[in-house]
């Protein structure tokens, strides 16, 4: 895996309702992830944090039943530019958030270096929401629709390109809680998606391993997208919209030892840690180890 990383904070909460994630970037630094990636040998540049504005009115739908879109959108193409100089250093870019809605420019920036980008979605959600779609207007719940170039046009265009990725390159890894409109998109494109069914049948070892096989197969380069939601509530309490019956902390390390021995990743995002519903800094904590197994560190 590369060894210079550049990570960038994304302090955003207006993808979704609850205040308090946009402390994420800050609470996963406190917990010490600049320090843990150095000790494994890392080079390490805090790019800091892409500035979110504050809309008059928070929570506002527009007429597309999308909220706080404008917001959402000048983040996203901030963040896309920020990646494009980190892609164009030739760095791992590593992007903490923040809501999901962040991977809307995460994919931006990162995609357009790859002629086939390969994503593993490592959620409790599905995000292949639209405005049609979901049943709230929370742009967290449309970043993997809107990759695809599916949505509102401000969204999928940011970038100033789409679709950004192909249905036939995604796994989503831990999926419990789905919408209609998500489910069938899922069935429409073909997308590749292992429930907790298939991880409490399968085991976590066998659902990596043939989650690794298809993200490898024609691609050029391979995104982790991971809310920190996906993980069961009892070892990552502190998100927005947790849903239990997930994988356990120690399974998810397992999914990340794997990922760092095959050597695909080539940038990541870890978002939706909010330190207001959390105890201790627990989650923030648990990033962090992810983090560490991620980037090959072991324990002998």
């Amino acid at each position: 895996m590369n060894k210079k990383i550049s990570i960038i904070g994304v302090p955003m909460d207006l993808g979704q309702t609850r205040r308090g994630v946009d402390m994420g970037p800050s609470v996963i630094r406190y917990a010490g992830v600049v320090e843990r990636l150095k000790n494994i040998g890392y080079e390490v540049e805090d790019r800091g944090d892409i500035e979110i504005g504050r809309p008059s009115e928070l929570d506002v739908k527009n007429e597309d039943n999308l909220k706080d879109l404008d917001v959402v959108v000048k983040a996203n193409q901030d963040l896309a530019d920020g990646l494009t100089d980190v892609m164009n250093e030739g760095n791992f870019p590593l992007v903490l958030g923040g809501d999901h809605s962040i991977a809307i420019g995460t994919l931006a920036g990162v995609a357009d270096k790859y002629e086939n980008l390969g994503v593993i979605w490592y959620d409790a959600h599905g995000d292949l929401n639209t405005g049609e779609t979901s049943p709230s207007g929370n742009i967290h719940g449309m970043p993997l629709s809107v990759s695809l170039g599916i949505g509102h046009p401000s969204l999928t265009e940011i970038g100033g390109y789409a679709p950004k990725i192909k249905p036939e390159n995604i796994v989503i890894v831990g999926a419990r809680s789905l919408d209609e409109g998500e489910r069938k998109l899922i069935k429409e494109k073909g997308i590749k998606v292992y429930t907790m069914h298939e991880i409490d049948r399968m085991g976590m070892s066998q659902v990596m391993e043939e989650a690794i096989e298809h993200v490898s197969k024609n691609t050029d380069g391979v995104h982790l997208s991971l809310d920190l939601d996906a993980l069961d509530p009892h070892d990552a309490p502190g998100v927005g919209t947790p849903v239990i019956g997930g994988p356990s902390y120690r399974e998810t390390h397992l999914a990340m030892e794997m990922l760092a021995e095959k050597g695909i990743i080539t940038s990541a995002e870890f978002v939706e840690v909010n330190p207001i519903l959390d105890t201790k800094n627990q989650t923030a904590i648990a990033a962090v180890g992810l983090v560490g197994s991620l980037f090959g560190e072991k324990l002998l």
